[in-house]
């Protein structure tokens, strides 16, 4: 079940791209790397298409790395390093046609494409690192709970799980999993689903009050919504209302056991 992007992840592309536009700028300033001798023109278009350039490298890279990192139950940060060098490889290539555009383009040797590969890397790294700590770090906005005015405390309802909040209203509050997509959070109910952006161990720890299990790395589960179970060799699927299939990593499926899920 899948619904257009939301606005907030356009609203972060646009935020990336000033980004590296702005660091395109910040480069042709400080002109590294032997620019500094170019025209300042000429300085700021080369920089600035390589930061867009790069952009346009590591960004799907990275979204795909991340998502099969997920899909194989491995370490966040080991999913940026291996995009970041991944990515380097057709940045490297980019480097070396921008570069040579004033004169016949002819492959580099093999030293020297060693070479112009690690200096990509350092530039290419530092900004990969710098998009990975923000993200992680990506502060997360909660919707208050306020009591009515007047209302004595003994008669306040007992409070609902903070993360309830968060789900759009034309979503309701019947929620069946959450799932990551990259560094944005997909909100699955009966009504359909959307995408936040929010990490899933702040948004598990959102969810008091609500039977539901951390089923994978990349899924939460309400228990209600689970139809049954299903078993290929050591592979474990839940089967939800909908039609969703969430897989079981092998870490939960004990814990899942002892508690009757499985």
């Amino acid at each position: 079940m899948t619904t257009p992007q939301p606005r907030a992840a356009l609203r972060k592309m646009v935020i990336d791209l000033s980004i590296m536009t702005g660091l395109g700028v910040l480069l042709a300033l400080v002109g590294p790397f032997g620019t500094f001798n170019l025209p300042f023109a000429l300085r700021l278009v080369y920089w600035v298409v390589l930061g867009l350039g790069g952009y346009a490298c590591y960004r799907p890279i990275a979204s795909a790395a991340i998502r099969l990192g997920q899909a194989l139950d491995l370490p966040e940060a080991a999913a940026w390093v291996a995009a970041c060098l991944i990515a380097t490889v057709p940045m490297t290539l980019i480097v070396w046609t921008v570069g040579g555009l004033s004169r016949p383009f002819a492959l580099p040797s093999l030293d020297t494409a060693i070479t112009q590969y690690g200096y990509v890397l350092v530039i290419g790294g530092m900004v990969t690192g710098v998009f990975y700590l923000f993200e992680r770090r990506a502060p997360t906005t909660a919707a208050p709970i306020i009591a009515a005015a007047g209302a004595d405390a003994g008669d306040a309802p007992e409070p609902q799980p903070r993360f309830l909040e968060r789900i759009p209203h034309r979503l309701g509050p019947d929620l069946i999993a959450l799932q990551m997509e990259d560094h944005y959070l997909r909100i699955h109910t009966r009504l359909g689903s959307d995408l936040i952006l929010m990490r899933m161990r702040d948004a598990v720890a959102e969810l008091d009050g609500i039977d539901g299990a951390q089923v994978h790395r990349s899924w939460w589960v309400a228990r209600s919504a689970v139809t049954r179970t299903e078993r290929d060799g050591r592979s474990i699927k839940l089967m939800l209302d909908g039609g969703l299939e969430v897989p079981v990593s092998r870490d939960a499926a004990a814990d899942l056991k002892a508690a009757g899920w499985l």
